[in-house]
């Protein structure tokens, strides 16, 4: 089954971004088979075939603060897999690069600020439906019953407030 990546939320951008990359490694500017290209090529295969089996579905989670940690662990570490470690240029030893060059090299924004956005978007669609859709009436409804007794569970809403949208 061939799959169509605009239904997945990559548009015209992301293409062409991609393929000035490739020519840039085809046109000379950088050899094909170097370092460089290599991990643009593998930067790539995660922004077409992990993220999206990864954010499936993230409009409407309702995230933690450890959920979110988890996530950024995640990235770090596909993103440790695919640039490798670093001579250090005092000692000559190897070493793992920091967070903050990791994603100094990444240029995309992180996992978290991701689904941010995924998440106000999805409320500004939930927000415009129609008072007969299923998604508008489970926002805006009211549910029966007692909540349980201790610390209410951090809501989808909740989640929405935070990120600064409503």
């Amino acid at each position: 089954m061939k799959m169509d990546l605009r239904e997945v939320g990559y548009d015209d951008r992301y293409w062409i971004n991609l393929a000035q990359d490739r020519d840039q490694c085809e046109g000379g500017n950088e050899p094909a088979g170097s370092l460089k290209a290599i991990c643009k090529i593998k930067v790539g295969n995660i922004v077409i075939s992990i993220l999206p089996v990864v954010l499936y579905g993230c409009e409407t989670w309702t995230l933690t603060l450890r959920e979110e940690q988890r996530l950024r662990v995640f990235e770090n570490k596909v993103l440790r897999k695919i640039f490798g470690a670093k001579r250090d240029e005092v000692t000559g030893e190897w070493r793992k690069l920091h967070n903050a060059e990791l994603h100094a090299l990444y240029s995309s924004p992180d996992i978290i600020r991701n689904i941010k956005f995924r998440r106000l978007r999805w409320a500004g669609h939930v927000a415009r439906m129609g008072e007969s859709r299923n998604a508008h009436r489970v926002l805006v409804g009211m549910p029966e019953g007692k909540r349980p007794l201790g610390r209410p569970r951090r809501r989808w809403e909740d989640n929405i407030k935070m990120d600064g949208g409503i």
